[in-house]
């Protein structure tokens, strides 16, 4: 194709030119008004002047047509794998393809749509976005879209030059059920009712068979499910009761009905934490002495805990004469701590107390069946553990997990890990801690944070829990031991106090009191024997991590959601701590199993963000299309015939869509030649100026000749 047009370059400025062309006009008026003759050719002189000053030429073009492209959208993303929908989207892209193939002047770019990463769903709006930028707008004659029409970022979609067409696969008969959580604590009180407000959901075209209810099954860290009966499209507020602390997986499970199209939305699953509300310590001083106040300001700073704590100022022993009703005292209430609301506490500590005759061994018996209950006791020993005063001598010595030889040991001494503190979660990785007796000591005391000396301890024989520190001439320090349903914490000192102060450096005392104290009330992160796993924000992916007091950890065994199993070995990554790293195949609920010890792990979303949504629409896409002037047509009626139509003209009707043909062109050759030379210009303008000269001059003598000639005779 040529095209041809003329194009000015000119030597001046086109406002000079102007000014010119101005200044000519005044003079040919100036012509006009005196009557001359030559006034045309000499406007003619001036427009060749002004002509040859503006440069015009002559610029031929030779441009080729350019061919239309259709972007054809393939949507793979796992909701078109439901129901027949593949077999429909091959079928549809097999027929567009050929009657696009046929169509002359017109090329195909084809795009797969993939799931996308962590979970974003279907991108359709970004994808039609880039595949754009990478064409010419021009050349761009509609864009066909295969898919259920489920894009989860249609936001993104840009404004399309020409019509987008959108082809839904799914039929109009197809429903689904899906379970939506609406609203799930992250925190719940162990032992009290925790409410969580969910929905089924019906979508679709849902056949009266359905019957309006549904079966779901709720269980926690896949243990004691519990079945109900409830109705879909209601709002529901189930009740929960958390039985332990720390992560609590709850799952729910909707059974499968004849006819939805997966069962993919079935389940659900949230976590929650597990807390108790608050820990209720009950601390028994025996006497005034210089750590008592460290154990206070231990569980008074914890804003979780409940403390009552009771001094024994005034033994019964005691005679000064003072009468009772002079004294700003109360009287312990033995009756009420020991025996009417034993049971609410969580944990009693006995802070250098001895047996002087304030409770009666009946309340001895009580404190050790509270114990196997599940209770716990705590035992600072000072002095008078070594004595006939020692609670050991009570019934509660039968649950103390050493015996007292009756040896004050006051000599400076440092406390020490044991090989088996090493490992155990309450002295593990304390800083600054030296090594077990006996063994190479690599703590650089000057260059960093170190454990200073006690001054007394209570030497104890025939441990029976586990001795996780060690004193002076290498004798157990700490010892804890499980008894019945409860524990026992003994520590044959009343020092500790000293890290408080500062002596010899310090140590960790707050952090070591309150590893025991929490040991004791049954802190999961404080379990001996723990398997759990830290699942890495926004990845498949986890960190199995495996606590024991044994030597070595045997594989972990990982069931899938599909349930199948697999076996991931454990590497020790510090004394009693294995640890593996392990990615996911998928997003769903995994079980992790070693011996009697079991852990539930949510992986990703239980129903991924593709089956949230599975019924086949246009609402999605609609604002997109619309302002494209495109259509949605369903691929249940048939693959649509394709047409091309004028911009501004409907794109679709009954089994036919349309696309804009551009009439884009590209231009392959350029040629620019003047009007005229130069001098050609120029020869020109002097001719037209010689001939109004020449003309107007004949004018002037004819016009004399007549005034001034002879006269006849």
């Amino acid at each position: 194709m040529n095209g041809m047009s003329i194009i000015f370059a000119p030597l001046l400025p086109w406002p000079v030119i102007a000014g010119a062309g101005v200044v000519a006009v005044v003079l040919l008026a100036l012509a006009l008004w005196r009557g001359l003759k030559g006034w045309a050719l000499r406007a003619l002189a001036a427009l060749v002047l002004l002509a040859a000053i503006a440069q015009p030429s002559l610029q031929r073009e030779q441009t080729a047509p350019l061919s239309n492209i259709v972007l054809l959208i393939d949507d793979r993303s796992s909701s078109q794998k439901l129901s027949d929908r593949v077999a429909q989207t091959d079928t549809a892209l097999t027929r567009l393809q050929a009657q696009l193939d046929a169509m002359p002047n017109v090329e195909t770019r084809r795009i797969t749509v993939p799931d996308g990463a962590d979970n974003a769903g279907t991108e359709l709006g970004s994808t039609l976005a880039e595949a754009l930028a990478a064409e010419p707008r021009a050349r761009v004659a509609g864009a066909l879209m295969v898919t259920d029409g489920q894009a989860h970022d249609a936001q993104l979609a840009p404004d399309l030059p020409a019509p987008l067409q959108v082809l839904l696969t799914g039929k109009r008969s197809d429903w689904d059920r899906r379970i939506l959580i609406e609203t799930a604590p992250s925190f719940g009180i162990i032992g009290e009712e925790t409410d969580i407000r969910l929905k089924v959901e019906d979508m679709g075209n849902v056949p009266a068979s359905a019957g309006g209810t549904a079966d779901l099954t709720i269980s926690i860290d896949g243990k004691d499910p519990k079945s109900y009966t409830v109705r879909t499209d209601r709002d529901l507020e189930l009740p929960l009761t958390l039985t332990h602390g720390g992560q609590n997986v709850v799952q729910f499970t909707l059974s499968p009905t004849d006819g939805e199209l997966t069962d993919r939305n079935n389940v659900a699953t949230v976590q929650i934490n597990g807390v108790r509300d608050r820990l209720r310590v009950l601390l028994v001083s025996g006497q005034p002495h210089a750590g008592e106040r460290t154990w206070r300001n231990l569980l008074k700073s914890d804003a979780g805990v409940d403390l009552v704590h009771f001094t024994i100022l005034r033994p019964p022993e005691k005679q000064d004469g003072v009468p009772v009703t002079e004294l700003s005292l109360i009287a312990f209430p033995t009756q009420e701590l020991f025996v009417d609301k034993i049971d609410e506490f969580d944990l009693i500590i006995f802070d250098r107390y001895g047996a002087r005759g304030i409770l009666p061994s009946a309340y001895f018996d009580n404190i050790k069946d509270y114990v196997e209950r599940g209770g716990a006791i705590l035992v600072a020993a000072g002095p008078e553990f070594a004595t006939v005063e020692s609670l050991y001598q009570t019934s509660l010595g039968d649950i103390m997990p050493a015996r007292p030889t009756g040896r004050v040991m006051s000599e400076s001494f440092l406390p020490r890990p044991t090989d088996l503190g090493l490992r155990h979660p309450v002295t593990a990785g304390l800083e600054g801690a030296p090594a077990p007796e006996g063994e190479q000591d690599t703590t650089a005391e000057k260059d960093g944070p170190h454990w200073g000396h006690w001054l007394r301890q209570i030497e104890l024989t025939n441990p029976t829990g586990e001795v996780v520190m060690s004193g002076a001439e290498g004798k157990p320090l700490l010892v804890l031991s499980r008894e019945g349903e409860g524990r026992v914490a003994l520590l044959a000192s009343d020092q500790a106090w000293l890290w408080d102060r500062g002596y010899d450096g310090g140590g960790p005392q707050l952090e070591l009191l309150r590893r025991i104290a929490h040991w004791e009330m049954k802190e999961p992160e404080l379990e001996e024997e723990a398997l759990y796993a830290e699942i890495d924000p926004g990845a498949l992916s986890m960190r199995i991590i495996r606590r024991t007091m044994e030597d070595t950890a045997p594989p972990v065994t990982v069931t899938l959601p599909d349930g199948s199993t697999q076996e991931v070995p454990l590497t020790e990554t510090a004394p009693g701590r294995f640890t593996a790293r392990w990615t996911a195949p998928e997003a769903g609920l995994y079980r992790l199993k070693d011996g009697d010890l079991e852990r539930v792990v949510a992986m990703g979303p239980a129903s991924p963000r593709e089956f949230e949504q599975t019924i086949a629409s246009g609402d999605p896409l609609s604002a997109v299309v619309e302002a494209s002037n495109g259509g949605v047509t369903r691929l249940e009626d048939g693959v649509p015939t394709i047409r091309e139509v004028r911009a501004g003209r409907p794109t679709s009707g009954r089994g036919w869509i349309g696309i804009t043909p551009r009439g884009a062109t590209a231009t392959t050759d350029i040629r620019v030649q003047p009007l005229l030379p130069a001098w050609a210009w120029l020869i020109l303008a002097a001719l037209l100026t010689v001939g109004a000269w020449l003309i107007e001059g004949r004018n002037r003598r004819g016009s004399g000749g007549d005034k001034g000639g002879p006269t006849a005779a």
